[in-house]
């Protein structure tokens, strides 16, 4: 096979904070499906991916299960290579962020970027997106939403490094120009240009001051590096950069030749990560491919909305070639694709299991039938033969072309629109009418040897795909050579091999039995969920309820969310002289809390201090419903009838108090 170079693929390392539903998988399946193309087109391919696992989200999670940032991602991190590995991917590295080489590297480029005067430092306030890591301006922060996600954004104030995003603009326009080819879809490109380059780029925060878990930024032990920073780096750490230069897989590898990612954060790498490399001084990525989302019918998946699916639950029902097949046929190129249970049923049994599956066991068994499971030689070419080849020509010509641009859905629609042809050749030749007539064997012959050659054909074409079940349906027709460019040919399956034991490749499925089953299951979870009743409550000892207790059972009181949140602003209002209006940061969002405590604390005593809050208090109208209160602070009151308020340290800000 011919060497045709190096081809270097990445996907968007996975955030480690939940484990990834089947949306978060199509990108690890179509980028595997890249490499296993490209590998047998005779490219020396580097595939990676891997774990993105620092982030205030992400410190936030750990300390609610009360374990530590590490011990948390390494949970996590662990169950996402094992979906990635139950899904057939077949990566050359999976990178985590928090490896030391990669953490040392990123230390070395902050560094590297602060002394050459890309970055400096100041102070930021503004709009945050928590769950994105992501920072926007009053103007992208239309609504208070974040404009990629939809969730409430938070307003932050603290110190901060920041990267000149200006200083290289106008360089990363004129690239972009001259290389249209740099971002796909196209709708992408423009989206880029026009949404955030043409208005003009803003200088990026990248360092946090106002928590712990990130890189730390070496001269500065106060901040950690930002965690887009961090894990943009990995594409090029991962072969080996150590934060000045690359080693002899850097060198061999770079630049990508495709980051394969989600067109959510299509932003972050077609203009962050091109900036910090051209500052760095290294050459860009060849191709950004931001591709669309699945979504559950018609909406995101969430697991409030209770629509979310899982690829190990679909694998265990469905195969892993079929959970592979649906994802790449049913996400077109530029817009988002769809799944639930009904349309992966119906498409397993249309698709693999009448077109694929009952045309391998149909040529199979004519010719274990008629030939003894012989292939014939074939003769001379007569009726609908031609069609028939020049659709397999077709087929591969079309595969070919549509790969090489990542357009799976269509690609794969070439093959099958071959397989339908097979099929209805059957019904043209009727080969069981044939059998019947000793004088025509030889035709008989011819036609089985058609339909075992376009299985050949389809299956070297699938192989990327379903490769499982594609190695079957080769091994059964007695096909062990596997090159690709042989599928350009009609012709190559030999006569006289026979041809291995039938089996089923893909059974009919009984959709109404399977949603029944799956329905059955969901009820079992929800049950196992809801808490038991114990068959006897035991007796608690009585006490004496003083005059100002009112007892609340145990329940009702874990039914009260405390939590610690720093105030970010405070202000008397004109209204009162008892009542102070705070804003108070959660760690998720800000809200307003209007506290009577102005008599013994002035604004200025309080701004940036951090205090308990009760989280879950329903909102209250106040003065005359001018204000609108969203929670209570702590205050506890003293012997001479004031309040004093209980202060937490900064790193507490967001943790729940127990």
């Amino acid at each position: 096979m011919e060497n045709k170079g190096k081809f270097y693929i990445t996907t968007a390392i996975a955030y480690a904070s939940r484990k990834p539903h089947i949306g978060n998988t199509y990108e690890i399946v179509l980028s595997d499906a890249i490499a296993r193309y490209k590998r047998s087109r005779g490219y020396d391919v580097f595939f990676c991916t891997g774990t993105d696992e620092h982030g205030q989200k992400i410190e936030n999670l750990a300390n609610e299960a009360g374990i530590t940032p590490q011990t948390y991602v390494d949970g996590i991190s662990g169950e996402i290579k094992n979906i990635w590995d139950m899904l057939g991917c077949k990566y050359d590295h999976f990178i985590r962020t928090t490896d030391d080489y990669h953490e040392e590297a990123v230390k070395k480029i902050f560094k590297r970027l602060y002394e050459q005067g890309d970055i400096y430092k100041s102070s930021y306030e503004g709009w945050y997106c928590v769950p994105c890591e992501s920072f926007f301006t009053d103007t992208q922060a239309e609504g208070g939403v974040c404009p990629d996600c939809g969730r409430p954004l938070v307003r932050e104030h603290e110190e901060s490094y920041f990267f000149k995003m200006s200083k290289y603009q106008d360089k990363l326009m004129n690239y972009i120009e001259e290389h249209p080819e740099f971002i796909v879809p196209e709708s992408r490109r423009k989206e880029m240009v026009n949404n955030f380059l043409k208005p003009g780029l803003q200088d990026l925060c990248v360092s946090r001051s106002s928590f712990k878990w990130g890189i730390p930024v070496d001269f500065d032990d106060k901040h950690v590096v930002y965690v887009w920073l961090d894990a943009l780096t990995n594409y090029i750490t991962a072969l080996g950069f150590d934060g000045e230069k690359g080693g002899e897989k850097y060198a061999k590898y770079w630049p990508a030749d495709v980051h394969v990612i989600g067109k959510d954060i299509v932003r972050f790498h077609t203009i962050y990560w091109p900036i910090f490399l051209m500052a760095l001084g290294e050459p860009l990525p060849k191709q950004v491919f931001g591709h669309p989302w699945l979504l559950f019918g018609m909406d995101k998946m969430s697991k409030s909305k209770g629509n979310v699916i899982y690829a190990d639950d679909l694998i265990r029902r469905f195969g892993l070639d079929a959970v592979r097949y649906y994802l790449l046929s049913e996400m077109p190129y530029n817009n988002d694709g769809s799944i639930t249970y009904e349309n992966v049923i119906n498409r397993y049994n249309t698709d693999l299991a009448n077109t694929l599956g009952n045309l391998v066991s149909r040529t199979v068994a004519m010719t274990k039938k008629y030939f003894d499971g012989v292939i014939p030689a074939p003769a001379a070419e007569e009726g609908p033969d031609a069609e028939l080849k020049a659709e397999a020509a077709k087929a591969y010509a079309g595969f070919v072309a549509n790969f090489d641009e990542y357009r799976a859905q269509d690609a794969l629609e070439a093959v099958f629109t071959l397989l339908r042809r097979a099929n209805k050749y059957i019904d043209e030749t009727t080969p069981w009418a044939l059998a019947k007539d000793e004088s025509k064997m030889e035709r008989l012959g011819t036609v089985l040897y058609n339909l075992l050659e376009t299985l050949r054909i389809s299956a070297l074409l699938l192989r990327a795909i379903i490769p499982e079940s594609a190695d079957k349906i080769l091994t059964t027709i007695g096909c062990y050579e596997h090159e690709f460019e042989s599928a350009s040919a009609f012709g190559l399956v030999k006569p006289g091999v026979t041809v291995g034991e039938q089996s089923v490749l893909f059974a009919r499925l009984d959709e109404a039995k399977i949603l029944a089953e799956i329905e059955a299951e969901k009820e079992a979870a929800k049950a196992a969920a809801e808490p038991k009743e114990e068959e006897k409550k035991p007796e608690l000892p009585t006490r004496e309820i003083t005059d100002h207790e009112e007892e609340i059972s145990f329940d009702d009181f874990c039914k009260v969310e405390l939590r610690v949140a720093k105030i970010t602003n405070c202000e008397n209002i004109k209204e009162s002289k008892k009542l102070l209006k705070l804003t108070v940061f959660d760690g998720e969002r800000e809200r307003t809390i209007m506290s009577g405590i102005a008599k013994w604390y002035k604004p200025d005593m309080l701004i940036g201090k951090n205090v308990g809050i009760v989280m879950n208090l329903a909102p209250r109208a106040m003065m005359g419903g001018k204000y609108v209160s969203e929670g209570m602070i702590f205050a506890a009151d003293t012997e001479d009838g004031a309040a004093s308020i209980a202060f937490f340290p900064d790193e507490a800000v967001g943790f729940r108090i127990h």
